[in-house]
C-alpha cells in the first residue's frame, strides 16, 4: 500500500499526462462502486486493465468507492430497479438470463446494475475533477508541502520518507 502511495504521487509530480490519471480516477470509481461478489466485476476490471491509465490511481480509487459505496447502497437499487424494469428491456434480459454462465455476472441484481450505471454517469464529472485536482496538486500543493515544516519532519522519519520523497519529485 506503501508503494501504490508512493507511485501515485509521483505520478502527480511527473510527466505523466493528468488525462492517464483522470481517467484512472473514473475507471477505479465504477468499480469502487460496484459490488465485488460477481463476474461482471472481474470482467470489468480486466477490461479496464488493457487501457492506458496510471494503475496506482486506479487501484486507489478502487479503494476509495468501495469505501464509500455502502452508503450509496439504496440510491444505486432504486436506479437498478428502474433500469432493469423498463418494459422495452424486459425480453432482451431474459433471453441473456438464458445464456449460460451469464447469470454469474448478476447483471440482474438491481445493486450491481445501478451502480454500474451511477459509475457510469458520474465518470465524466470525476474525470474534471481528478484534471484539477492535478492541476492544483501540480500548480500549488506540491511546492508547499514540499517548503512545510510537517514535510521537512515527517522526511526524517524512515518509515515515511519514501512516500514525502515522492512529493517534491520532479
Amino acid at each position: 500500500m506503501v508503494k501504490s502511495i508512493s507511485n501515485l504521487l509521483k505520478s502527480f509530480n511527473s510527466n505523466v499526462n493528468p488525462g492517464e490519471i483522470a481517467h484512472a480516477f473514473s475507471c477505479g470509481a465504477i468499480l469502487g462502486l460496484m459490488p465485488k461478489d460477481n463476474l461482471f466485476w472481474y470482467l470489468v476490471f480486466l477490461f479496464i486493465l488493457f487501457i492506458r491509465i496510471n494503475k496506482p490511481s486506479y487501484l486507489i480509487m478502487i479503494l476509495v468507492g468501495a469505501a464509500i459505496s455502502p452508503a450509496f447502497d439504496s440510491l444505486f437499487d432504486n436506479v437498478g430497479y428502474w433500469f432493469l424494469t423498463i418494459p422495452a428491456f424486459s425480453s432482451f434480459f431474459g433471453t441473456l438470463l438464458d445464456i449460460p454462465f451469464v447469470a454469474f455476472t448478476k447483471f440482474n441484481n438491481s445493486v450491481v446494475m445501478g451502480s454500474f450505471l451511477c459509475g457510469i454517469l458520474f465518470y465524466v464529472p470525476i474525470y474534471f475533477f481528478g484534471r484539477f485536482l492535478i492541476f492544483i496538486w501540480r500548480k500549488y500543493a506540491a511546492s508547499f508541502i514540499k517548503n512545510s515544516k510537517v514535510y521537512k519532519l515527517i522526511n526524517q522519519l524512515p518509515f515515511i520518507s519514501k512516500i514525502a520523497s515522492s512529493i517534491g519529485d520532479r
